[in-house]
């Protein structure tokens, strides 16, 4: 086994990962998730100060 195997097996790996990315990406689960994620710059505070007020209760 010399450095071109070493090189061809981390380039099927990286290439797997990406696949496997892609695919959790795209798949039918993620959707609600990310749609979710996308409408949050969004939403309507009901308190300006909420994010403030919210940071220094303990």
């Amino acid at each position: 086994m010399d450095i071109n195997d070493l090189r061809s097996i981390i380039t099927v790996a990286g290439l797997l990962c990406f696949l496997a990315i892609v695919g959790w990406a795209y798949g039918k689960g993620s959707r609600k998730g990310f749609d979710e994620a996308a409408k949050l710059p969004f939403a309507e505070d009901d308190d300006d100060g909420a994010a403030e007020n919210a940071s220094h209760r303990r």
